[in-house]
């Protein structure tokens, strides 16, 4: 059996993982994963001072511990993959797209005067900076705005800790992700408008393309398994949180939305969608020394192991 060491995920980031885990799909194609636990909450407080992430860590959540050897792979938002790499210390790359299509938006009280999306203009959105939902709102919001009125400021990575803090008024709206998209909605709060994002695998120079291939095998096998069944699939995202928010622990799957799952086979990024989203994180400032998108992945494991499928 090959170990595969994987940081922690959550279920709308990595719930083919998790399936593939509990379900033996890893073991079945020779795979034996551990989980190393990383800090989910990274930044815990809002900061309508912090205005741009320049200066931020881009592993306040995902990657620290592959960067410091205790993790073989992780899995997060394209976007800030592109910008992790670029910062690397130890050589990681992207190798592939992963099995969900993580679907947020970005939502407001009940008390808002907030309606629209052109309404947002020079108010402040709370995002974590680096993680998905902070690209997604700047994506949404400039097909409504001129950049120079889009206005985002660091709040806390983890859904539960963004919703705390814009029930409490410490942010005028800020991004979720499920279940608190939901949890939000049932509470009277709006979604303003809202998107799906791909998000990819990092790997470490010790992940060969066997060792990817056969993950992806078992991601594969989840996927097809979400597919054919997403009420028993969704049940996850009530109960990874249940015991530490009880408010998600009286949702039942009633309140949830089957068309907000969106699984997919993992893939190879491609060519000219790797291009477009390079020049367009480097067009927000972050990526300023990568000369190429070619150097963000580790194209030979990443041909290989598709293929290899």
């Amino acid at each position: 059996m090959r170990k595969l060491v994987l940081e922690t995920t959550s279920p709308f980031q990595g719930l083919p993982e998790l399936v593939a885990f509990d379900e033996g799909l890893f073991a079945r194609e020779g795979l034996t994963i551990e989980w190393a636990e990383r800090d989910e909450a990274g930044i815990k407080a809002a900061d309508a001072k912090v205005i741009d992430p320049a200066g931020v860590d881009p592993f306040a959540s995902h990657g620290t511990l592959l960067e410091q050897g205790k993790a073989d792979m992780y899995n997060a938002c394209e976007w800030g993959n592109y910008c992790r790499v670029q910062d690397t210390a130890i050589g990681s790359r992207q190798v592939g797209r992963r099995g969900i299509v993580t679907y947020a938006a970005i939502v407001v009280r009940p008390d808002s005067p907030v309606y629209t999306p052109q309404q947002l203009a020079d108010r402040t959105v709370g995002v974590p900076f680096y993680a998905g939902t902070h690209y997604l709102a700047l994506h949404l919001l400039e097909g409504f705005l001129p950049r120079e009125h889009i206005r985002v400021c660091s709040a806390p990575n983890g859904s539960r800790n963004r919703y705390k803090f814009l029930m409490s008024g410490e942010v005028e709206a800020t991004t979720l992700t499920e279940p608190y998209v939901s949890l939000a909605e049932k509470n009277g709060c709006r979604a303003i408008c809202s998107g799906f994002y791909h998000g990819t695998e990092v790997a470490s120079g010790r992940v060969d393309a066997e060792t990817y291939g056969a993950f992806n095998r078992a991601v594969r096998e989840a996927v097809r398994r979400i597919a054919a069944n997403k009420p028993k699939y969704l049940q996850y995202l009530i109960d990874y949180h249940k015991a530490r928010d009880p408010e998600i622990a009286a949702l039942t799957l009633a309140d949830l939305r089957e068309g907000r799952l969106v699984v997919c086979d993992p893939a190879p990024i491609p060519d000219d969608e790797l291009t477009r989203t390079y020049a367009w994180v480097k067009s927000w400032g972050m990526l300023d020394r990568a000369a190429s998108p070619l150097q963000l992945i580790n194209m030979d494991v990443q041909q290989r192991a598709h293929a290899a499928e």
